[in-house]
């Protein structure tokens, strides 16, 4: 594969203008649309962690937060269709998803908490509590 980040100075206009034009076939499909959903901050204090995700434009009800097997699950989905909503309109559609998952472990799902302020989903998750381990012997048969 192709290393995109060399590249040959030497190469003629056209063969720059090609060359361009074929890597963008190369790349998964909307990859550079999907880098920048869903931008996170995670920070934490002496009990929890503090996920902060940018969710601009979605309603409250537009998003979900699941916890399952120790994965935190956030999801957000718009869907708008209308019709004949101009006189030159026929039919408008507009729909947005987008879903990213968090490894935190095995907590207490109750304890965590979640808020939607001015476009940030806050989600408070407890740590988990460090146990100490410990020594255990095995038996030599």
């Amino acid at each position: 594969m192709k290393n995109l980040i060399m590249r040959n100075n030497n190469r003629d206009y056209l063969g720059d203008f090609f060359s361009d034009s074929f890597d963008s076939l190369f790349r998964p499909l909307f990859f550079d649309e999907k880098l920048d959903i869903m931008k996170t901050d995670i920070s934490e204090d002496e009990n929890n962690y503090a996920l902060e995700i940018e969710l601009p434009g979605y309603d409250k009800s537009d998003i979900t937060v699941d916890y399952e097997k120790g994965y935190l699950t956030v999801r957000a989905e718009k869907s708008e269709k209308e019709g004949n909503s101009k006189p030159n309109y026929i039919r408008k559609e507009r729909s947005v998803s987008c879903q990213r998952s968090f490894y935190v472990g095995e907590i207490d799902e109750d304890s965590i908490t979640a808020k939607y302020d001015n476009g940030i989903l806050t989600v408070t998750v407890p740590k988990q509590d460090k146990k100490q381990p410990v020594k255990k012997g095995i038996n030599i048969d």
